[in-house]
């Protein structure tokens, strides 16, 4: 009885002071259970909330009352407000820290470099050329261009004369119709009529199968007045059984990506090379990078088998080891055309070239890009925390509030495209269900993605969609880096670093191509900051854009403004109300991750494709993207996710491996952490031509087939 009269003497006497003076776990339990924030005795226990919502709630009124105004109200009645206000006007800002625990910003100490820049245009006229009256007139008219390029007006000539050139120019300077306009001149003027049947009289090789659609639709309007040559492409993707029936009928300019190629080599009887006169291999520094140097070589001994002699070609944007390795086996006293260096305007044997190139890795390593002279580049300094509210602040301003802009995200996986592309979709264009009434008159921002795990059909309309479109964001891996021509692109944005500063000069090249005005931004982590240097080393000038100027913009969309008490309107760009909003649109990118299991899947999926690719940077950037430098939890907010999954590593663990059973080739390779290849192998899933996912699809039918099921494509 004593005991219980102490009991409850503690019960009665807890909420007036601090400590009850009796220890133990049970009193301790009480009293935190009874306890009221204010001191005051529980009168609402109906509604049963918890002590740690209780406080927060409290907390907040609190600071939103010291703000509005000095008369001070009752706590009870701050409570009751606060909990008749509905759900959807009352944001849950609590989940987001976003501006606290960041790592400081450093400040970036680059050189001012002076750019190595190519002049695009001369004066010249394809006219003064000795070319056929119809080329130049449908050069004129059909393509709509009047003067030569640099890089034209020095590789044309040469071409002309039946040599063999390596032609090295800074991307999007008009490399295509360096060769392009040649080779039909040439076929054109053969003295006995081309035949369809004759087969290829030129082989065209490209690294991509956007890039082989958009070279096969400039040669359909170069050859529109000499109807009687015959283009065709080969590429990943399509049905062998239809390519095999262009085979047959005949193609004489045969553009195709190099494993498909190999494929029907060995597999297609009717295919021959036995009148091949052009080999043009384009982009030849991503062929090698993605590891399609044995395809090009069984390529090389099925035209040498058949005939030794005949013009070749090589172009590239950047000059690489692999490349000069390249020119020595398949080009024969070629002349090297470098537009970049003003000194070698005058052409030179490429053996020469070569050897300055090969004579140290360290001179590779310092070669300087020529960038488009009209190509403004910028950099961001972001914590991980906030990535991807400043990301999409960034999509918000230029796209919604500037307009007129057509934007390129690149990402580093397949996965962290599929994933934000549906978060950017969902969100910012106002598809949730919670904000389908705001956005009936205004028009959405326009998403597309594009990567290398996508059904062929659906990427060519998807580069389609977005080559006629003027306005538009496409989120793209590297598979859109290279060659291709996308017309009124204003903004190209990386949102994962480049592997290299050659990969940044390719990525960047597709805006600001045949002298228009482009932009550029590199989003880049505090502790990536050393990159700056890097690219200025390679006389690659960026300046830096502050996060806090791209966050306020944020400030011109009230779907993110805090619900005030007050009626004073808030400040043009307030630091504090900046923060709030930001904090508003990161918890609803949280809310809608969160809003399933599924998506809480895909997000942590895509964030560990994340922490994949940062594995594989190369041995020489370690030092500025390595693993450890991250902090799990603040990357996971960047996906969305709340908390650090407590089960991810940077590499799939022994037991991912049944998750990824349906792509065994990538999962494969992602657990590759060593060897020297890892990266060329991973990017290779990316660009795959089409006879790798063919080879999966049979072993897969042969598990599931019946006697009698499966059918020999006949040769």
């Amino acid at each position: 009885m004593a005991a219980g009269g102490v009991l409850l003497l503690n019960l009665t006497s807890a909420p007036r002071g601090r400590g009850s003076g009796v220890p133990g776990r049970q009193s301790h339990g009480l009293k935190r259970k009874f306890q009221s924030p204010h001191g005051n005795p529980p009168l609402k226990r109906k509604c049963k909330p918890s002590i740690n919502t209780f406080k927060k709630r409290a907390t907040e009124a609190d600071v939103k009352e010291k703000g509005s105004s000095s008369q001070k109200s009752l706590p009870k009645k701050q409570l009751t407000d606060n909990r008749n206000e509905g759900p959807k006007n009352r944001p849950f800002v609590k989940t987001s820290s976003l501006f606290r625990n960041n790592p400081d910003i450093p400040e970036i100490n680059r050189k001012a470099v002076q750019q190595v820049q190519e002049k695009v245009f001369t004066t010249d006229s394809f006219s003064q050329l000795d070319l056929h009256p119809h080329l130049v007139s449908t050069i004129n008219t059909v393509l709509k261009i009047s003067s030569m390029t640099s890089v034209q007006k020095q590789t044309i000539p040469v071409l002309l004369q039946g040599k063999d050139a390596l032609v090295r120019s800074q991307t999007g300077s008009g490399k295509t119709l360096a060769y392009g306009i040649p080779l039909v001149q040439s076929l054109q003027g053969m003295n006995s009529k081309i035949q369809r049947s004759d087969g290829p009289y030129a082989l065209i090789l490209v690294p991509t199968r956007e890039l082989a659609l958009q070279s096969f639709d400039t040669m359909q309007k170069l050859l529109k007045p000499f109807a009687w040559i015959v283009p065709g492409v080969l590429m990943g993707g399509e049905k062998r059984k239809s390519e095999k029936a262009r085979l047959r009928k005949g193609i004489n300019i045969l553009i195709s990506t190099p494993g498909r190629l190999v494929d029907h080599i060995r597999s297609t009887e009717c295919i021959h090379f036995r009148r091949t006169q052009w080999l043009i291999i384009d982009e030849a520094d991503r062929i090698l990078d993605l590891g399609f140097e044995k395809d090009v070589a069984v390529i090389l001994n099925a035209l040498n088998a058949e005939r030794e002699t005949r013009q070749n070609v090589l172009l590239s944007a950047t000059l690489t080891e692999g490349v000069t390795r390249l020119a020595d086996i398949s080009l024969n006293d070629p002349i090297s055309i470098s537009i970049a260096d003003e000194a070698q305007k005058v052409h030179k044997p490429a053996s020469q070239t070569d050897r300055q190139a090969s004579s140290s890795t360290s001179c590779m390593e310092q070669e300087n890009f020529a960038v488009p002279e009209k190509l403004k580049q910028y950099v961001m300094m972001v914590p991980s925390k906030l990535r991807l509210v400043t990301l999409a602040a960034f999509i918000l301003e230029k796209c919604k509030f500037e307009k007129h802009h057509k934007m390129i995200i690149f990402f580093s996986s397949c996965e962290q495209v599929e994933f934000h592309y549906e978060l950017l979709l969902k969100v910012l264009s106002g598809r949730l269900e919670s904000e389908q009434s705001e956005f009936v008159s205004s028009a959405p921002l326009q998403f597309l993605r594009l990567h290398g795990n996508m059904e062929q059909e659906e990427r060519t309309e998807v580069f389609q969609e977005f080559l006629k479109s003027k306005t538009g964001v496409l989120l793209c891996t590297d598979v859109a880096a290279r060659g291709l021509d996308l017309p009124q692109v204003t903004w190209i944005v990386q949102y994962n670093a480049p592997a290299s500063p050659a990969e940044y000069i390719h990525r960047i090249g597709r805006t600001a191509r045949i002298g228009c005005h482009g932009n550029s931004l590199l989003v880049l982590a505090p502790s990536e900051a050393e990159y700056v240097s890097l690219l200025a080393s390679h006389k690659i000038n960026v300046s830096e854009i502050k996060m806090e100027k791209v966050l306020s913009s944020l400030m011109k969309d009230d779907r993110f403004k805090l619900p005030r008490p007050r009626s004073k309107k808030s400040g043009g760009r307030d630091p504090q109300e900046v923060r709030e909003r930001a904090t508003v649109l990161q918890t609803k990118f949280e809310n809608y991750v969160h809003s399933s299991e599924g998506t809480v899947r895909w997000a942590k999926k895509a964030l560990q494709s994340f922490l994949c690719a940062y594995t594989t940077y190369p041995k020489n950037l370690k030092h500025i993207f390595h693993i450890k430098t991250l902090h799990l939890g603040h990357v996971a907010k960047s996906f969305g996710l709340r908390d650090a999954p407590q089960n991810l590593t940077a590499l799939p663990a022994a037991g991912s491996k049944k998750k990824t059973k349906p792509r065994p080739k990538r999962s494969n390779v992602l657990k590759k952490t060593h060897g020297k290849h890892r990266l060329a192998e991973i990017l290779r899933s990316e660009y795959s031509s089409g006879m790798d996912t063919g080879v999966s699809k049979v072993k897969r039918k042969k598990k599931q087939r019946k006697p009698g099921n499966q059918q020999q494509i006949p040769t």
